[in-house]
């Protein structure tokens, strides 16, 4: 059974930082094109950031500068480093693996991030 469970949401101050943290197993993690998407209210789910098994990475414009995804292929875990935070930073982050071959994929539950102006 495929699970992908993220961590590190809350509460932030603006210009403040988070971590996020997303574990996947029952997948080989290291056939799998790793994402972070975020939805915030009334909104369409939209990709934040990107890492290949390669870790040839893509971002969001919106993040670029201030977001940095990474990977840690031994651990099955991929991150998402949040600096300089905003308000239009609130969402529900979800991680996403997407096979490279199948183009399967399979998603978190997400966690929530809120960031107070």
């Amino acid at each position: 059974q495929v699970q992908l469970v993220e961590s590190g949401g809350g509460l932030v101050q603006a210009g403040g930082s988070l971590r996020l943290a997303c574990a996947a197993s029952g997948i080989i993690f290291s056939s799998h094109t790793m994402g972070w998407y975020r939805q915030a209210p009334g909104k369409q789910r939209e990709l934040v950031a990107s890492i290949t098994s390669a870790r040839s990475t893509n971002y969001a414009d919106s993040v670029k500068g201030r977001f940095t995804i990474s990977r840690d292929n031994a651990k099955k875990t991929v991150y998402l480093q949040m600096n300089s935070l905003k308000p239009d930073d609130t969402a529900v982050y979800y991680c996403n693996a997407r096979h490279i071959i199948s183009q399967m994929v399979y998603w978190g539950k997400g966690t929530l991030v809120t960031v107070s102006s």
